[in-house]
């Protein structure tokens, strides 16, 4: 029986997660800053967004670096739709949450014409058309009417207390951290993930197994885009109005791929622990100092040490250290 197995181990990983879980949901009510409480909205987009990613790139080993697609094309559904339902600002956008399913639905049905393309290649080439097929969407959106152009697209505002604001954002966002957490742990341990994780160990040896190789990447890189295109549609109504450059932003690729490179690419775990570690830091050290440049400076030398000494990811590195302790431990006993 390993470590992992135990009823220790159980009960400890039951306890952080219900632990984690009390601290998320009592989060605005322990902490008042308004600053704070926004840079919690933040990191719960970017931890839904990572672990949504994850559960197609970490789980097949097709590295997607155009994820940007969906979550603009989410914003720009939020933004679009919001402003044909409440043209005259009547709503005040408080009934405009549920328009994130929308954007997701949205995000879903552009994924899978851009999968079928980009999926018919292997993961090497995969990376590359998922980079030029994001750049095409930003030109796009730079250039259409419909979205507005370089002047983006205003949203209908929403007139509460800024006291107040983010509380609600950062209920639906933990809502969609929920629901990310559990697809990906339901596709972990299904005979679909389990296909998945065939192709990114051997995928001509998966093809020859019988799996159904192009319909199960297929699969699976479209329902990765339904919650980033959630994520992407909370954005847009949280900040009010959106640009293209802000909502097709290459950086937002590179920062949830690290993250998840960070916490533990294929695992659980992994993704959640990056996104919570990275984003909010730096969302502190931009309220914190003027020098917004501060916060790459300190993740270069983090990922710098990452790399080196923990290559794959924080998670596997602690579960190596685990296993490697208990062999010890079973061979000292072993040797009595």
């Amino acid at each position: 029986m390993t470590e992992r197995s135990t009823p220790r181990w159980r009960q400890a990983s039951t306890a952080v997660w219900l632990v984690a879980g009390l601290l998320a949901l009592l989060f605005p009510v322990l902490e008042h800053n308004a600053a704070y409480q926004q840079i919690g909205v933040y990191t719960l987009i970017f931890t839904a967004c990572a672990t949504s990613w994850n559960m197609f790139s970490g789980y097949s080993g097709y590295v997607n670096l155009g994820a940007g697609v969906s979550y603009g094309t989410g914003a720009y559904t939020m933004a679009i739709v919001s402003r044909h339902l409440d043209p005259n600002n009547a709503q005040g956008g408080a009934s405009l949450f549920w328009v994130c399913l929308l954007s997701g639905v949205a995000a879903m049905v552009v994924a899978y014409p851009i999968g079928l393309v980009a999926l018919r290649v292997r993961r090497h080439t995969f990376v590359v058309i998922t980079i030029a097929i994001f750049f095409t969407f930003q030109l796009i959106a730079i250039n259409a009417s419909f979205t507005g152009g370089t002047g983006g697209l205003f949203l209908p505002y929403i007139p509460w207390n800024a006291s107040y604001y983010d509380v609600p954002f950062y209920y639906v966002g933990l809502a969609m951290v929920i629901f990310a957490i559990v697809l990906s742990a339901l596709v972990r341990r299904s005979r679909f993930g389990l296909q998945l994780l065939a192709i990114r160990d051997d995928e001509d040896r998966a093809m020859g197994l019988g799996v159904e190789v192009g319909k199960i990447k297929l699969t699976g890189y479209v329902m990765s885009a339904f919650t980033i295109g959630m994520c992407g549609g909370l954005f847009a109504l949280l900040q009010g109005q959106i640009y293209p450059q802000f909502v097709f932003n290459p950086l937002f690729d590179i920062s949830i791929a690290l993250m998840c490179f960070f916490g533990g690419f294929g695992t659980l775990v992994g993704p959640i622990l990056g996104a919570v570690v990275l984003e909010s830091s730096q969302q502190y050290l931009t309220v914190q100092y003027s020098n917004g440049s501060l916060y790459l400076i300190l993740f270069g030398a983090l990922f710098l040490v990452v790399i080196l000494f923990m290559p794959q990811g924080i998670v596997v590195f602690i579960r190596q250290k685990r296993k490697q302790r208990s062999d010890r431990r079973i061979a000292a006993l072993g040797a009595q």
